[in-house]
């Protein structure tokens, strides 16, 4: 059975995307930062008929934390095909480039960046033992330059200069990271899952966590001649292949 584990998954388009993979034939590990909040989730799954998913405390702020989790993996699995980069923070409000303080960056950029890459490198050799090794990082239309930059774009007049920064970031994280491996069976992308009605956006928003799921689960599960190495907003670009950052 294929493995994934996708962070951040106990509530949210996180958990849609845990369940996805599941019924998709998947043995998915639940990364959350209490192992309470991962087994409410995993009944939440039973209660639903899904069984082939389990909690793994996993905190991405914390090495520590990361290298346990990637130590349990590693003595339950012997490869790991699918990881998603979910979890993420917005900062709260407000958020101008002129008043956004240092810690208020440091906060964000350490889930939203740096917990990325912490969890990427420690189970990168996990994900080298897979036949299609699939890495998705959730991102944000937000942290596209074109649209920030674009005054008739959907995103222009919404600025949060902390979170954007981070996933604008990101991006650029997921174009090195595809970038190294590439010639190898990975694929690698920076998903949107669009404005979506969860507890981040105060349940505001244009699609469903079940929507927002399935647009993230979409490039789990791409096939060998599926793209690597960009940013895909649905919402926005509907050619991934050829859509601007």
């Amino acid at each position: 059975m294929k493995t994934a584990l996708v962070t951040g998954a106990n509530k949210g388009i996180g958990f849609e995307v845990a369940k996805i993979l599941a019924q998709n034939g998947f043995y998915v590990y639940i990364g959350a930062r209490s192992l309470q909040n991962g087994q409410a989730a995993i009944a939440k799954l039973n209660a639903e008929g899904i069984t082939t998913a389990e909690a793994l405390t996993l905190d991405v702020t914390n090495q520590a934390s990361v290298d346990a989790a990637a130590a349990t993996l590693t003595q339950k699995i012997d490869a790991l095909d699918v990881l998603v980069n979910n979890a993420g923070i917005s900062g709260g409000f407000p958020q101008s480039a002129l008043d956004a303080t240092s810690e208020q960056f440091t906060e964000v950029f350490e889930t939203n960046v740096f917990g990325v890459a912490r969890v990427t490198q420690a189970f990168i050799g996990l994900l080298r033992q897979s036949a299609q090794p699939r890495i998705v990082n959730v991102t944000s239309a937000m942290g596209s330059l074109s649209l920030a930059a674009d005054p008739s774009s959907g995103t222009y007049n919404y600025k949060m200069a902390v979170y954007q920064s981070s996933k604008a970031a990101l991006n650029m994280y997921t174009v090195n990271l595809a970038y190294d491996l590439r010639n190898t069976p990975f694929k690698v992308n920076a998903v949107c899952p669009g404005w979506t009605q969860t507890d981040f956006t105060n349940q505001q928003g244009t699609s469903t966590p079940a929507q927002a799921g399935a647009r993230i689960a979409k490039y789990a599960l791409v096939g060998p001649d599926g793209p690597t190495g960009q940013f895909i907003s649905e919402e926005y670009f509907p050619a991934p292949a050829t859509c601007p950052w």
